[in-house]
Protein backbone atom coordinates (compact mmCIF):
# COMPACT_ATOMS: atom_id res chain seq x y z
CA UNK A 1 0.00 0.00 0.00
CA UNK A 2 1.40 3.41 -0.96
CA UNK A 3 2.00 6.23 1.48
CA UNK A 4 -0.80 8.18 -0.21
CA UNK A 5 -3.25 5.31 0.26
CA UNK A 6 -2.32 4.91 3.92
CA UNK A 7 -2.74 8.62 4.54
CA UNK A 8 -6.10 8.64 2.77
CA UNK A 9 -7.34 5.60 4.69
CA UNK A 10 -6.19 7.02 8.02
CA UNK A 11 -7.90 10.31 7.23
CA UNK A 12 -11.13 8.52 6.29
CA UNK A 13 -11.14 6.44 9.48
CA UNK A 14 -10.46 9.53 11.56
CA UNK A 15 -13.30 11.43 9.85
CA UNK A 16 -15.69 8.52 10.39
CA UNK A 17 -14.82 8.31 14.06
CA UNK A 18 -15.18 12.08 14.43
CA UNK A 19 -18.64 11.81 12.84
CA UNK A 20 -19.54 8.95 15.17
CA UNK A 21 -18.49 10.88 18.26
CA UNK A 22 -20.21 14.07 17.12
CA UNK A 23 -23.45 12.24 16.34
CA UNK A 24 -23.42 10.72 19.80
CA UNK A 25 -23.13 14.15 21.44
CA UNK A 26 -25.89 15.50 19.16
CA UNK A 27 -28.16 12.63 20.23
CA UNK A 28 -27.47 13.44 23.90
CA UNK A 29 -28.41 17.09 23.36
CA UNK A 30 -31.52 16.22 21.35
CA UNK A 31 -32.71 14.11 24.27
CA UNK A 32 -32.23 17.03 26.64
CA UNK A 33 -29.04 15.79 28.26
CA UNK A 34 -26.04 18.11 28.49
CA UNK A 35 -23.12 15.69 28.95
CA UNK A 36 -20.71 18.27 30.37
CA UNK A 37 -23.16 19.34 33.10
CA UNK A 38 -25.73 16.67 33.88
CA UNK A 39 -23.58 14.04 35.63
CA UNK A 40 -23.40 16.38 38.60
CA UNK A 41 -26.91 17.77 38.29
CA UNK A 42 -29.14 14.73 37.88
CA UNK A 43 -30.81 12.97 40.76
CA UNK A 44 -30.97 9.68 38.87
CA UNK A 45 -27.24 9.11 38.45
CA UNK A 46 -26.08 10.40 41.88
CA UNK A 47 -22.61 10.77 40.37
CA UNK A 48 -19.88 12.19 42.61
CA UNK A 49 -18.19 15.46 41.69
CA UNK A 50 -14.98 15.11 39.76
CA UNK A 51 -13.79 14.02 36.34
CA UNK A 52 -13.74 10.46 35.01
CA UNK A 53 -10.46 8.64 35.53
CA UNK A 54 -8.85 5.30 34.84
CA UNK A 55 -9.30 3.28 38.02
CA UNK A 56 -6.13 1.27 37.36
CA UNK A 57 -3.66 4.03 36.52
CA UNK A 58 -5.36 6.92 38.30
CA UNK A 59 -5.00 9.06 35.18
CA UNK A 60 -7.89 11.43 34.45
CA UNK A 61 -9.50 11.35 31.02
CA UNK A 62 -9.51 14.55 29.01
CA UNK A 63 -11.15 16.27 26.07
CA UNK A 64 -13.96 14.54 24.24
CA UNK A 65 -13.56 11.45 26.44
CA UNK A 66 -14.91 13.45 29.40
CA UNK A 67 -18.13 14.06 27.47
CA UNK A 68 -18.40 10.46 26.26
CA UNK A 69 -17.88 9.01 29.73
CA UNK A 70 -20.13 11.54 31.44
CA UNK A 71 -22.87 10.72 28.93
CA UNK A 72 -22.52 7.02 29.72
CA UNK A 73 -22.57 7.81 33.44
CA UNK A 74 -25.97 9.50 33.13
CA UNK A 75 -27.43 6.98 30.68
CA UNK A 76 -26.64 3.97 32.85
CA UNK A 77 -26.77 5.54 36.31
CA UNK A 78 -23.29 4.45 37.33
CA UNK A 79 -22.42 5.57 40.88
CA UNK A 80 -18.70 6.22 40.32
CA UNK A 81 -16.26 7.92 37.95
CA UNK A 82 -13.78 5.02 37.65
CA UNK A 83 -13.26 3.21 34.33
CA UNK A 84 -11.22 0.19 33.22
CA UNK A 85 -10.42 -1.66 30.04
CA UNK A 86 -11.33 -5.35 29.91
CA UNK A 87 -7.68 -6.34 30.37
CA UNK A 88 -7.22 -3.94 33.29
CA UNK A 89 -10.26 -5.41 35.05
CA UNK A 90 -8.82 -8.92 34.63
CA UNK A 91 -5.36 -7.84 35.80
CA UNK A 92 -6.94 -6.50 39.00
CA UNK A 93 -8.67 -9.82 39.67
CA UNK A 94 -12.09 -8.72 38.47
CA UNK A 95 -14.40 -9.77 35.69
CA UNK A 96 -17.24 -8.14 33.79
CA UNK A 97 -20.82 -9.06 34.60
CA UNK A 98 -22.90 -10.83 31.98
CA UNK A 99 -24.32 -8.67 29.14
CA UNK A 100 -22.37 -5.61 30.25
CA UNK A 101 -21.51 -3.31 27.35
CA UNK A 102 -18.56 -0.98 27.23
CA UNK A 103 -18.26 2.70 26.36
CA UNK A 104 -16.18 3.80 23.38
CA UNK A 105 -13.50 6.42 23.96
CA UNK A 106 -10.86 7.72 21.56
CA UNK A 107 -7.11 8.35 21.48
CA UNK A 108 -5.47 10.68 18.98
CA UNK A 109 -1.77 10.68 18.07
CA UNK A 110 0.70 10.75 15.17
CA UNK A 111 3.24 8.24 13.89
CA UNK A 112 5.95 8.20 11.24
CA UNK A 113 6.08 5.05 9.05
CA UNK A 114 9.46 3.45 8.41
CA UNK A 115 9.37 4.18 4.67
CA UNK A 116 8.67 7.83 5.45
CA UNK A 117 11.67 7.93 7.78
CA UNK A 118 13.80 6.43 4.99
CA UNK A 119 12.47 8.94 2.46
CA UNK A 120 13.30 11.79 4.83
CA UNK A 121 16.85 10.47 5.30
CA UNK A 122 17.35 10.06 1.56
CA UNK A 123 16.01 13.47 0.61
CA UNK A 124 17.04 15.47 3.67
CA UNK A 125 13.45 16.60 4.08
CA UNK A 126 11.49 16.53 7.31
CA UNK A 127 9.56 13.30 7.88
CA UNK A 128 5.80 13.71 7.68
CA UNK A 129 3.82 12.20 10.52
CA UNK A 130 0.46 10.56 9.83
CA UNK A 131 -2.31 11.43 12.31
CA UNK A 132 -4.45 8.59 13.59
CA UNK A 133 -7.44 8.14 15.82
CA UNK A 134 -7.97 4.90 17.73
CA UNK A 135 -10.99 3.71 19.63
CA UNK A 136 -10.89 1.92 22.95
CA UNK A 137 -13.62 0.29 24.99
CA UNK A 138 -13.80 0.92 28.72
CA UNK A 139 -16.16 -0.24 31.45
CA UNK A 140 -17.30 1.50 34.58
CA UNK A 141 -16.03 -0.18 37.73
CA UNK A 142 -19.67 -0.79 38.70
CA UNK A 143 -19.89 -3.17 35.71
CA UNK A 144 -17.27 -5.49 37.19
CA UNK A 145 -17.17 -8.01 40.01
CA UNK A 146 -14.24 -9.14 42.15
CA UNK A 147 -12.28 -5.88 42.03
CA UNK A 148 -10.17 -4.84 45.04
CA UNK A 149 -12.13 -2.98 47.71
CA UNK A 150 -10.32 0.31 47.05
CA UNK A 151 -11.44 0.22 43.39
CA UNK A 152 -14.79 -1.56 43.45
CA UNK A 153 -17.88 0.65 43.30
CA UNK A 154 -21.32 -0.84 43.61
CA UNK A 155 -24.65 0.71 42.79
CA UNK A 156 -26.38 1.33 46.11
CA UNK A 157 -29.76 -0.37 46.34
CA UNK A 158 -32.82 1.88 46.41
CA UNK A 159 -34.26 2.63 49.86
CA UNK A 160 -36.23 -0.49 50.79
CA UNK A 161 -39.47 1.39 51.38
CA UNK A 162 -39.61 2.51 47.73
CA UNK A 163 -40.05 -0.96 46.24
CA UNK A 164 -42.88 -3.25 47.25
CA UNK A 165 -41.21 -6.44 48.57
CA UNK A 166 -43.65 -8.69 46.72
CA UNK A 167 -42.92 -6.93 43.40
CA UNK A 168 -39.17 -7.15 43.96
CA UNK A 169 -39.46 -10.84 44.83
CA UNK A 170 -41.69 -11.46 41.81
CA UNK A 171 -39.22 -9.85 39.41
CA UNK A 172 -36.37 -11.94 40.81
CA UNK A 173 -38.46 -15.09 40.62
CA UNK A 174 -39.08 -14.67 36.87
CA UNK A 175 -35.33 -15.05 36.26
CA UNK A 176 -35.35 -12.13 33.82
CA UNK A 177 -32.06 -10.19 33.76
CA UNK A 178 -33.17 -6.97 35.48
CA UNK A 179 -31.00 -3.89 36.11
CA UNK A 180 -31.76 -0.69 38.05
CA UNK A 181 -29.95 2.43 36.85
CA UNK A 182 -29.82 5.21 34.28
CA UNK A 183 -32.68 7.49 33.34
CA UNK A 184 -34.52 5.37 30.77
CA UNK A 185 -36.65 2.24 31.00
CA UNK A 186 -36.18 -0.26 28.18
CA UNK A 187 -35.97 -3.92 27.23
CA UNK A 188 -33.36 -5.25 24.78
CA UNK A 189 -34.76 -8.37 23.03
CA UNK A 190 -31.44 -9.27 21.35
CA UNK A 191 -29.63 -9.58 24.70
CA UNK A 192 -32.73 -10.29 26.79
CA UNK A 193 -32.30 -7.82 29.63
CA UNK A 194 -34.31 -5.00 31.23
CA UNK A 195 -33.09 -1.64 32.54
CA UNK A 196 -35.30 0.60 34.70
CA UNK A 197 -34.30 3.85 36.47
CA UNK A 198 -34.27 3.78 40.28
CA UNK A 199 -37.59 4.47 42.06
CA UNK A 200 -36.30 7.77 43.44
CA UNK A 201 -36.01 9.06 39.86
CA UNK A 202 -39.82 8.94 39.52
CA UNK A 203 -41.93 11.90 40.58
CA UNK A 204 -44.12 9.40 42.38
CA UNK A 205 -42.07 6.32 43.36
CA UNK A 206 -45.17 4.08 43.24
CA UNK A 207 -45.10 4.55 39.46
CA UNK A 208 -41.78 2.69 39.35
CA UNK A 209 -43.66 -0.60 39.80
CA UNK A 210 -45.85 0.09 36.79
CA UNK A 211 -42.78 0.86 34.66
CA UNK A 212 -40.86 -2.17 35.92
CA UNK A 213 -43.77 -4.50 35.17
CA UNK A 214 -44.20 -2.91 31.74
CA UNK A 215 -40.61 -3.81 30.83
CA UNK A 216 -40.92 -7.26 32.40
CA UNK A 217 -44.02 -7.58 30.23
CA UNK A 218 -41.92 -6.99 27.12
CA UNK A 219 -39.39 -9.58 28.32
CA UNK A 220 -42.17 -12.13 28.73
CA UNK A 221 -42.47 -12.15 24.94
CA UNK A 222 -38.88 -13.33 24.39
CA UNK A 223 -38.56 -16.40 22.16
CA UNK A 224 -37.48 -18.45 25.19
CA UNK A 225 -40.75 -17.58 26.95
CA UNK A 226 -44.03 -16.68 25.21
CA UNK A 227 -42.58 -16.12 21.71
CA UNK A 228 -44.29 -12.85 20.73
CA UNK A 229 -43.14 -10.84 17.72
CA UNK A 230 -40.74 -8.26 19.19
CA UNK A 231 -39.19 -7.23 15.87
CA UNK A 232 -41.05 -3.94 15.44
CA UNK A 233 -38.89 -0.82 15.18
CA UNK A 234 -39.79 2.39 16.98
CA UNK A 235 -42.76 4.10 15.33
CA UNK A 236 -43.92 1.01 13.45
CA UNK A 237 -47.32 -0.68 13.86
CA UNK A 238 -45.67 -3.78 15.30
CA UNK A 239 -43.96 -1.60 17.90
CA UNK A 240 -47.24 0.13 18.80
CA UNK A 241 -49.02 -3.23 19.09
CA UNK A 242 -46.34 -4.62 21.42
CA UNK A 243 -46.52 -1.44 23.52
CA UNK A 244 -50.29 -1.91 23.75
CA UNK A 245 -49.72 -5.45 25.01
CA UNK A 246 -47.05 -4.38 27.53
CA UNK A 247 -49.28 -1.61 28.90
CA UNK A 248 -52.06 -4.10 29.54
CA UNK A 249 -49.64 -6.61 31.08
CA UNK A 250 -48.51 -3.92 33.50
CA UNK A 251 -52.08 -2.91 34.30
CA UNK A 252 -53.20 -6.51 34.87
CA UNK A 253 -50.21 -7.26 37.11
CA UNK A 254 -50.56 -4.02 39.07
CA UNK A 255 -54.25 -4.63 39.66
CA UNK A 256 -53.56 -8.18 40.83
CA UNK A 257 -50.85 -6.94 43.20
CA UNK A 258 -52.95 -4.12 44.63
CA UNK A 259 -51.06 -1.30 42.87
CA UNK A 260 -53.08 1.36 41.08
CA UNK A 261 -52.24 0.99 37.36
CA UNK A 262 -51.50 4.13 35.33
CA UNK A 263 -50.66 4.84 31.70
CA UNK A 264 -46.93 4.85 31.21
CA UNK A 265 -46.72 6.79 27.96
CA UNK A 266 -49.67 9.02 27.16
CA UNK A 267 -48.00 9.97 23.87
CA UNK A 268 -48.43 6.38 22.68
CA UNK A 269 -52.22 6.68 22.72
CA UNK A 270 -52.26 8.14 19.20
CA UNK A 271 -50.32 5.19 17.78
CA UNK A 272 -52.58 2.75 19.63
CA UNK A 273 -55.65 4.43 18.11
CA UNK A 274 -54.15 4.02 14.64
CA UNK A 275 -53.71 0.29 15.28
CA UNK A 276 -57.23 -0.14 16.62
CA UNK A 277 -58.87 1.88 13.84
CA UNK A 278 -57.10 -0.19 11.20
CA UNK A 279 -57.88 -3.57 12.75
CA UNK A 280 -61.02 -4.02 14.85
CA UNK A 281 -59.68 -7.31 16.20
CA UNK A 282 -56.38 -5.85 17.39
CA UNK A 283 -57.56 -5.01 20.90
CA UNK A 284 -58.95 -8.52 21.35
CA UNK A 285 -55.64 -10.08 20.28
CA UNK A 286 -53.63 -7.65 22.40
CA UNK A 287 -55.74 -8.27 25.49
CA UNK A 288 -55.51 -12.02 24.99
CA UNK A 289 -51.72 -11.96 24.69
CA UNK A 290 -51.44 -9.53 27.63
CA UNK A 291 -53.56 -11.78 29.80
CA UNK A 292 -51.44 -14.80 28.92
CA UNK A 293 -48.28 -12.86 29.76
CA UNK A 294 -49.67 -11.51 33.04
CA UNK A 295 -50.66 -15.02 34.05
CA UNK A 296 -47.12 -16.20 33.26
CA UNK A 297 -45.54 -13.43 35.34
CA UNK A 298 -47.92 -13.78 38.27
CA UNK A 299 -47.43 -17.55 38.29
CA UNK A 300 -44.09 -16.88 39.96
CA UNK A 301 -45.80 -15.51 43.05
CA UNK A 302 -45.04 -17.71 46.05
CA UNK A 303 -46.66 -18.00 49.42
CA UNK A 304 -43.87 -15.80 50.76
CA UNK A 305 -44.45 -12.99 48.28
CA UNK A 306 -48.22 -13.07 48.50
CA UNK A 307 -51.01 -14.37 46.30
CA UNK A 308 -52.81 -12.84 43.37
CA UNK A 309 -55.71 -13.70 41.13
CA UNK A 310 -53.94 -14.78 37.95
CA UNK A 311 -57.18 -15.13 36.00
CA UNK A 312 -56.81 -11.59 34.68
CA UNK A 313 -59.23 -11.99 31.79
CA UNK A 314 -60.49 -14.59 29.39
CA UNK A 315 -57.63 -15.58 27.09
CA UNK A 316 -59.89 -17.03 24.48
CA UNK A 317 -60.53 -14.82 21.48
CA UNK A 318 -64.04 -15.17 20.06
Amino acid sequence: MSRHDRTRRAGSARANLYDEVTNKIIAELEEGRVPWVQPWGTSAAKAPLGLPKNASTGRSYSGINILLLCGALVQHGFPGQGWLTFRQALSLGGNLRKVERGTTIVYADNFVPEDEKKRARDTGEEAQAIPFLKRFTVFNTAQSEGLPDDIAVTIPPPPPELIEPKVEALIKATGIDFHIGGNKAFYVPADDYVVVPPPQACFEPINWHRTALHEIGHASGHHSRLKRDLSGSFGSKKYAFEELIAEQISAFCCASLGIVPTVRHADYIGSWLDVLREDSRAIVRAASQASKAADWILSFLSDETGSADTATCDRRAP
